[in-house]
């Protein structure tokens, strides 16, 4: 890749400057605020806390760091890049108070780079591992120094936010994992070494695409560590009926993606009187086996992550955010909206961690509910999923001989994210549409714009196969590859699956690295294409993997099916 046609004259900077997400403003970037709510301060500080991050690790590479601070930081990273993602964390005390704390880590890792290397000096190293301060109008001096535009050259830029994106996707699926007490640290040591490539002016644009396919193998790992861990200590996801109405009794809602919360949170409301009800991405939690034993587990309540300022309303009851995505949220429940883990917002109840490994208590939230009415019914009967890779593998060879005799014509790869455009109702336009041979497999809150249709079978297999969360995007990868060996293919891409994927946020960014590093090419993301990606670094993208946008359900359908 050769960048020298990218534009380097800078324009005066903004106050703040974030295009992370598919919401970016204007499809450029949010300059004031964000789309999501993030304020200008809160994005200057999340772009100060991955400055020192940075800075940690390009000193890390080098220190031969003692198995405890090399753990301590493995998991302040992780932690860190999570509460940067996308309506993860809103709160500016949060962000000052990791500041401090990944100063003080990256001076303990410097004292291990300067005992490794008595002589050399320091003045050598890169800003970012040497920067320091006390007060806190020195962070907000410094953050609008090293934020996203301090990369003049937009190509470099661009892949740099790429990759960056990428890790914090990684660390999220790292985080869930190690919740299980799973971790794998080669996948640690890649997030410190790419993140410390990020401040390697010597780095080419080529260099960063072979790091960035790089970051997608890494996905995969971290991936299949999570589905490791969940699946080991819930049990595979079964075939589940879940019910989308109420009980007449008083009602906890989880939403995001923790299952060790909702674990303690339900051993801890046994016997209260009080259900527990998923909202959003915690909805394939009822695939689990470990869960079904508890009967005060009773359904799902509402649709995606967007929707929350209207349903939160009225459920009635606490509402607990385990992970994003979180919005801000309205007068009519946020006394009544709890957050934990990496998870905050500015005059919310905060549930911290348990002390030394113990559970969370969820005393006080437990109580609220008690003293509250019973949610107000949206819906009533059941919807259908879990299907991933255990459950699908075991119906192999009824999907095979479908696929054989055309019963099956194609397969649509129709995960990702929700969200608040009025174009993503493309998606539930397209699943209408598309023709009765043809299977959706699904994964991520993107579901919800189709998961309630009638859309019927094919011989008993339903047409569209729920794989779970955003976290167990895993799954559809391993289906196809299971398809690939079963159907005697050379190359994934001679599968009849075509991928139209709606993104959101940075778990989607691993998500499409991982495919790319597995070979799948040809893939469409939509509603719009990021706007992270600068015109040569698209197509660069377009040119080598076929990445492409979508146009509207009826074109789109010609181009995926033909005439």
């Amino acid at each position: 890749m050769n960048p020298s046609h990218a534009t380097t004259e800078m324009r005066q900077e903004p106050s703040m400057f974030c295009y992370q997400c598919q919401e970016a403003a204007g499809g450029t970037g949010c300059t004031i605020a964000g789309v999501c709510g993030k304020s200008e301060e809160v994005a200057n500080l999340q772009d100060l806390l991955i400055y020192v991050l940075k800075g940690a690790a390009f000193l890390a590479l080098e220190s031969g760091l003692p198995e405890p601070i090399d753990r301590q930081l493995s998991v302040f990273t992780m932690n860190a890049l999570f509460a940067t993602i996308t309506n993860a964390n809103f709160d500016r005390d949060f962000f000052v108070s990791q500041i401090r704390a990944a100063l003080a880590l990256r001076d303990a890792v410097r004292s291990c780079w300067n005992e490794r290397h008595p002589s050399k000096s320091t003045a050598a190293l890169p800003d970012a591992a040497r920067w320091d301060a006390d007060e806190e109008i020195q962070f907000a001096d410094k953050a609008k120094q090293v934020g996203v535009l301090s990369t003049a050259n937009e190509d470099i830029r661009s892949l740099r936010e790429l990759l960056t994106y990428g890790l914090k996707g990684m660390a999220a699926y790292t985080y869930h994992a190690y919740q299980l007490d799973y971790v794998q640290a080669d996948i640690d040591h890649f997030l410190r070494r790419a993140l410390a490539a990020t401040l390697d002016d010597a780095l080419t644009a080529d260099d960063l695409v072979a790091l960035i396919l790089e970051a997608g193998k890494y996905g995969v790992e971290a991936m299949s560590l999570l589905d490791q861990a969940n699946t080991s200590t819930y049990g595979h996801p079964e075939v589940t009926q879940v019910n989308i109405g109420v009980r007449n009794r008083p009602g906890i809602l989880i939403s995001g993606h923790d299952l060790k919360d909702l674990e303690e949170l339900l051993v801890q409301t046994e016997g209260t009187g009080v259900d527990v009800y998923t909202h959003s991405e915690m909805l394939p939690a009822h695939y689990y086996p470990a869960f079904k034993k508890y009967s005060h587990f009773v359904g799902n309540y509402g649709n995606a992550w967007w929707q929350q300022t209207k349903e939160f309303a009225s459920f009635n009851g606490p509402i607990l955010m385990t992970t994003n995505c979180i919005v801000p949220p309205t007068a009519s429940y946020k006394d009544r909206i709890y957050t934990t883990g990496n998870t905050g917002y500015p005059g919310v109840r905060h549930i911290p961690d348990g002390i030394n490994g113990q559970p969370k208590d969820f005393s006080e939230l437990i109580a609220h509910a008690q003293s509250c009415p019973s949610p107000t019914e949206l819906e009533s009967g059941q919807i259908v999923g879990g299907f991933a890779h255990h459950t699908v593998t075991t119906l192999a060879d009824q999907i095979v001989q479908a696929v054989e005799t055309g019963a099956i014509k194609r397969f649509f790869v129709m995960a990702g994210c929700d969200g608040r455009m009025k174009s993503r109702d493309y998606y539930t336009s397209f699943a209408m549409e598309l023709p009765h041979d043809t299977v959706i497999l699904t994964a991520g809150c993107a579901k919800y714009k189709y998961n309630k249709l009638d859309l019927g079978d094919i011989g008993g297999i339903p047409r569209v196969l729920d794989a779970g969360q955003c976290n167990d995007s895993y799954s559809l990868a391993v289906i196809a590859l299971k398809l690939k060996e079963l159907l005697g293919l050379e190359d994934i891409n001679e599968l009849p699956i075509s991928y139209n994927i709606a993104w959101y946020e940075q778990k989607a960014v691993i998500v499409l690295l991982a495919l790319l590093y597995l070979g799948v090419k040809n893939i469409h993301l939509g509603p719009t294409l990021p706007a992270f990606l600068s015109p040569h670094v698209a197509q660069v993208l377009i040119d080598n993997f076929g990445i492409g946008g979508i146009t509207n359900v009826e074109e789109d359908m010609t181009l995926f099916l033909g005439a």
